[in-house]
């Protein structure tokens, strides 16, 4: 940041600066396409922006020319390689060019309005001003000349580069208009605030919370979009926290709200239980990126809610919670229209499985608990014990050494088990057809109970898991079950 406080303060150097965004010759093609055609062309938005805060080479840019976008994007294409693919779609006045590694997306300076009951505007020619007046954020509406008269000048009409200094992200107009007109723009503030580790201005902040209710109008897949960019965050409790306490989370992962809250009954309480289950994301979130391994972190507790009681007994329980959880995540799924496929089967397992290792170690990680854990979580294994090992949230510095030292004892365990006894995904050595030849049997319920007994025997240690210890006790089962075998 102190680049930009340099920039603010010297306007030499600022403008050397600019110009060496601009550097690559696309953009030299760029200002010839826009000067032949006869149009003002601007870089603006996310690549102006993340430009100054020296992010990395962003790779989709967006340009606005005073005129037609498609127009200035075919000429683009013309000045560009033969190869170079141009996507026009008349409808929105838009284009996209892919060149090299590059995305270019084409739109003509325009103005909007909206009705109150759509986040779609109506559209209307306009300058420049009035493009960078709809835009959602100070830190967005940015832009640089691609003029030959003043290539590489950066147009911030209102104090962006300040906000980008002062981590603020604060809306260009009147936010309540901002949000209202848009509401999806309130999700987009918030992962800005999660993914820049950013501030939202607290006029635009009350606004969200004013205005809430209205993300009922954006589609669900648009949400979603915004969750997963807030999930893989560096810190995505950020972004949940501003979801929550905007009011948003409860309009759209009721599930997780309700966690919230400490309970007390005869002097006994539980923890809360969506604290917690931030603290668990953003620890998972140190140790992967797999964005479905953080939605299962954040999903591993949500059976708690509807599981909770107390009794006088044993206090508060919640008995069967990951079976609850697990369940609960396909409801949540189809309602948010995430992918129902193995993906979705993933976060089940991994929630319906989150206590397992926990299991394991009061069992004392017997070899027979450890290959039924390695068995169960298949390809899987490592990431459960990476999501166990996040549940540990304890502030107690002994607890968490203990807990982290016992987790690392099952690990040491399932490599030695895995190594000699290969069970995970295993299938049994001796296969059903096998069994209906050995007895010559029709398939009946009697394959099933000898393919079952086998299993448990190897996952127990009775027998290796190896072929002839198998059709032994295969045979010695047929024969209690009253088979003979075919060939006896």
């Amino acid at each position: 940041m102190m680049v930009l406080l340099r920039l603010l303060e010297n306007k030499p150097m600022a403008d050397s600066f600019f110009k060496e965004a601009l550097k690559s010759s696309v953009f030299k093609t760029l200002s010839q396409a826009a000067r032949e055609i006869d149009v003002d062309a601007y870089v603006i938005g996310g690549f102006v922006r993340d430009f100054l805060l020296e992010r990395g080479n962003k790779q989709d840019i967006d340009i606005v020319a005073v005129g037609s976008g498609i127009a200035l994007a075919q000429k683009t294409k013309d000045l560009l390689a033969q190869s170079t693919k141009i996507s026009i779609f008349k409808n929105y006045g838009t284009a996209m060019i892919k060149t090299n590694d590059l995305e270019l997306e084409f739109v003509g300076a325009r103005k909007e309005s909206y009705d109150r009951d759509s986040r779609n505007p109506i559209v209307e020619d306009g300058s420049l001003e009035d493009d960078q007046n709809r835009r959602d954020f100070t830190i967005n509406a940015m832009a640089f000349s691609l003029q030959d008269s003043d290539y590489g000048r950066l147009l911030d009409p209102f104090n962006g580069m300040e906000d980008l200094e002062k981590k603020i992200i604060r809306t260009p107009l009147d936010p309540d208009i901002t949000y209202s007109d848009d509401p999806l723009r309130m999700l987009r503030a918030i992962r800005f605030a999660s993914q820049l580790g950013f501030v939202i201005e607290p006029e635009s902040f009350a606004s969200i919370k004013k205005n809430a209710y209205r993300i009922n109008i954006i589609s669900i897949e648009r949400i979603v979009t915004e969750l997963n960019k807030i999930m893989i965050c560096d810190q995505p409790s950020q972004g949940f926290l501003l979801l929550e306490t905007s009011g948003l989370l409860e309009l759209i992962l009721p599930e997780l709200t309700a966690l919230k809250g400490i309970e007390e009954v005869e002097g006994q309480t539980h923890k809360d239980n969506f604290y917690h289950t931030l603290e668990v994301v953003d620890n998972i979130s140190k140790n992967t990126d797999d964005l479905w391994l953080r939605w299962a972190a954040m999903f591993h507790d949500i059976g708690k809610a509807p599981t909770k009681k107390f009794s006088q007994k044993v206090g508060w329980t919640f008995h069967g919670h990951e079976f609850k959880g697990s369940k609960m995540v396909y409801h949540i799924f189809k309602r948010l229209r995430m992918p129902l496929n193995e993906k979705m089967k993933f976060v089940q397992k991994m929630v319906r499985m989150s206590s397992r290792p926990i299991a394991v170690i009061d069992e004392a990680a017997t070899d027979s608990a450890v290959r039924r854990l390695v068995h169960d979580a298949g390809d899987h294994i490592e990431d459960l014990m990476t999501l166990c090992e996040a549940d540990i949230t304890t502030k107690n510095p002994k607890r968490f050494k203990k807990y982290h030292s016992n987790f690392q004892k099952v690990r040491d365990k399932i490599v030695e088990v895995e190594e000699r006894d290969q069970v995970r995904n295993f299938q049994p050595p001796v296969t059903g057809e096998e069994i209906m030849e050995t007895f010559n049997l029709k398939p009946c319920r009697e394959i099933g109970i000898i393919k079952s007994a086998i299993k448990e025997a190897i996952l127990d240690g009775d027998i290796p898991n190896e072929h002839d210890a198998a059709y032994a006790l295969m045979v010695d089962k047929g024969k209690k079950l009253g088979l003979k075998p075919f060939n006896s």
